[in-house]
């Protein structure tokens, strides 16, 4: 898993029970034909901008939602925001992987916003870089159990390894908690679910030494739905 392209082609091979691999797995319902394709050529196409352009920063939240990575294979990234996505990149091919009107996600609403507004990209990340759901509903979110994590642990160093991030940012406390071992700075801020927006976008302004008085205002929830979809 030394470079993007064999890091994905081993991320796509991880076969897990009630878990939405995005890299591999079709969805019936929502998917192009090449969707699993498409959402694993987005990735590589992150990952290899991230070195050429020697991107310093990884931020890590904690799971795959439906409503973001799932569909586009960009962590923290729904289909709203793949131009914001290719832009901050460099202007890189990423491409929808779905049919169908497009799907907004509340938490990558707020972190683009965060993002667009300090202009550094990062690496998006997530402690479980796949989708976690519960049995009898491929089109909900869980919390990844330990055994899934330890499965998956050795994407998150090789991603590291790839990087060679000065810094990651965990977003939540369950990411910053998962991290608490990594030998690189970690700087846990607020998820920006549940209430939590301003926080996050205050901390996430203090790593990057902006003093903005501007308390932006809490985004709308989207849906009782969109909203349980935030921990992507």
């Amino acid at each position: 898993m030394k470079t993007p392209r064999t890091f994905a082609d081993a991320l796509a091979d991880t076969a897990l029970k009630s878990v939405f691999n995005p890299y591999r797995d079709h969805c019936v319902l929502h998917d192009r034909d090449d969707g699993a394709r498409v959402r694993k050529r987005n990735l590589v196409h992150c990952l290899e901008a991230s070195i050429e352009t020697k991107v310093d920063t990884i931020w890590i939240a904690r799971d795959l939602g439906y409503r973001g990575g799932r569909r586009t294979g960009v962590p923290l990234t729904d289909e709203v925001h793949l131009t914001s996505a290719s832009a901050l990149l460099g202007g890189i091919t990423l491409d929808r992987a779905t049919r169908g009107p497009v799907v907004a996600e509340r938490t990558a609403a707020v972190v683009w916003r965060v993002l667009t507004q300090i202009e550094a990209p990062a690496v998006l990340w997530n402690i479980f870089p796949l989708h976690p759901h519960e049995p009898d509903d491929s089109l909900s979110n869980r919390c990844h159990t330990r055994s899934e994590r330890d499965a998956t642990w050795p994407f998150l160093t090789a991603l590291i390894a790839m990087i060679a991030p000065r810094r990651i940012v965990a977003i939540g406390r369950d990411a910053g908690l998962a991290l608490s071992g990594i030998e690189i700075p970690v700087m846990t801020v607020r998820h920006p679910s549940y209430g939590g927006q301003s926080e996050f976008i205050a901390g996430v302004h203090a790593i990057y030494g902006l003093h903005k008085n501007d308390p932006a205002p809490e985004l709308p929830f989207l849906s009782s739905q969109a909203a349980s979809g935030a921990m992507a």
